[in-house]
């Protein structure tokens, strides 16, 4: 027992030194602009309009937060912002949420009878999967959150607690809609395989329950349309239940994308940096994983189908449970504790995007001095209009729109200060269309440029 309790000690020191480390890089990557408004600042917006005891309608959608995927986790999160209105905060949780999931990973590890040593490493492979660093690094997304609640809502059933396992379901369904068909996937696992027969009908009851509410009540009302995500499977009809009916009935419409070289390729980076674990006996808690692998394989759209993106999320925990599920069947390639985390580490320092920082992120780094004063030249909570990558680092305001060269010219006369990059416009601008801003601004009696250094320029609506 007293073992027990100093290799948890000794976990609870790799927890909070993986949680820094995480809180460090995505505040890092935050501070050189590359964030963007999609998806850091639409959520950012929102839960500050919350915290501010306004309707939470984003300014880059157009419409309720609720619309986008009917994650009312937001809500709570706004207490947060309620101490001190700052997008830190969203870091500082996905940091937390990502790093803590190793707790319930050792602690499935223990209930299922791995040695001391392959329990500890267990909570390694799981910190040091690619994906959990990379979808840290991918702005903020709910989903994070419910990473470490799906392993304690498995470990909660183990255990007979009824109560802890309710309230993980619960929470990982206001994470994200989609998560409902995961949860419900869950439960199957729960009842065919674990002999979990009441978990397993609460939580197939719960995540039907929530999938129907959210996607054909709250994200529509909310909205105004059908989810979001829906045009990526476009192929296979225009709503949900379109989309649903085309599989039962026409699989043969969703054959030329399952087998395809680019789903062969994800499938190869999900499962590189676990496969020495894998294995026919401890295959089944990979049916929770089916939902999530299913809606990848068959989306028309590429990030999805990576580990640099947060998609693949739901994912994680079942690869996590069948690795543990082998090696207490004393199954799988590798069974050593240091072999175990030797490959990890590899897995890690090949897939995992730290080397970003020495490259891709310092892309704009010669305007940034330049960026910081303009944005502490704006000082209050004014509506704005500038880039997508500027963007999260003001949208603790009620109107606030990024620049984007596709779309039709905004109405500059609603906006209290326009702030552009011509050297870096941005992802949905290009520097010809952002010079041309500048020149129109210039020129328009209304404002007045306020400060220009490196190309960045920041104009001031005249009171």
């Amino acid at each position: 027992m007293r073992k027990k309790l100093n290799q948890l000690g000794y976990l609870g020191w790799i927890i909070g030194v993986s949680a820094l480390i995480l809180f460090g890089c995505s505040s890092l990557r935050h501070e050189l602009f590359q964030s963007t408004a999609f998806d850091l600042g639409i959520f950012d917006q929102a839960v500050y309009l919350i915290s501010q005891g306004q309707p939470p309608i984003t300014s880059f959608m157009g419409f309720h937060i609720l619309g986008d995927h009917a994650a009312w986790i937001f809500y709570p999160l706004a207490l947060l912002y309620k101490i001190y209105p700052s997008v830190y905060w969203l870091f500082v949780v996905q940091a937390a949420a990502l790093a803590l999931g190793a707790l319930p990973a050792w602690h499935l590890a223990h209930q299922a009878g791995l040695k001391e040593n392959q329990a500890i490493a267990i909570a390694f492979v799981y910190l040091l999967y690619p994906l959990v660093f990379n979808a840290n690094l991918f702005d903020f997304h709910a989903e994070v959150i419910a990473l470490p609640l799906l392993l304690a809502a498995v470990l909660a059933a183990r255990l007979g607690q009824i109560g802890w396992f309710c309230l993980s379901i619960l929470l990982v369904l206001g994470c994200k809609a989609v998560l409902s068909l995961t949860v419900a996937a869950m439960g199957v696992w729960l009842i065919l395989f674990e002999k979990r027969r009441l978990y397993g009908a609460i939580a197939i009851c719960a995540g039907i329950g929530w999938f129907i509410i959210a996607t054909q009540v709250i994200i529509p009302f909310f909205s105004g349309a059908e989810a979001a995500a829906v045009g990526r499977y476009s192929y296979l009809g225009n709503s949900v239940l379109g989309i649903a009916k085309n599989i039962v009935f026409q699989p043969g419409l969703i054959l030329g994308k399952v087998f395809s070289l680019d789903n062969l390729g994800y499938l190869v980076l999900l499962l590189a940096p676990v496969i020495w674990g894998l294995s026919l006996q401890g295959i089944k808690p990979l049916v929770g994983a089916i939902p999530c692998l299913a809606l990848n394989i068959l989306a028309d759209y590429q990030p999805q189908k990576d580990l640099l993106h947060q998609y693949s999320i739901p994912a994680m925990p079942f690869l996590l449970l069948a690795i543990i599920s082998s090696l207490a069947a004393g199954k799988g390639w590798i069974q050593n504790k240091r072999a175990i985390i030797l490959w990890s580490l590899v897995a890690f320092l090949s897939l995992a995007k730290f080397t970003h920082f020495g490259g891709r992120y310092l892309e704009s780094i010669d305007t940034w001095q330049a960026t910081k004063q303009a944005i502490a030249q704006i000082q209050t909570k004014g509506s704005v209009y500038t880039t997508a990558e500027i963007s999260p680092h003001l949208s603790n305001r009620k109107l606030i729109t990024y620049t984007n060269a596709d779309s039709s010219p905004a109405d500059l006369n609603v906006f209290n200060y326009v702030l552009l990059n011509v050297r870096h416009p941005g992802f949905s601008s290009n520097q010809e269309f952002a010079a041309n801003l500048v020149n129109q601004l210039k020129t328009n009696q209304e404002f007045q440029l306020k400060y220009q250094r490196d190309d960045v320029y920041l104009f001031v609506k005249v009171a």
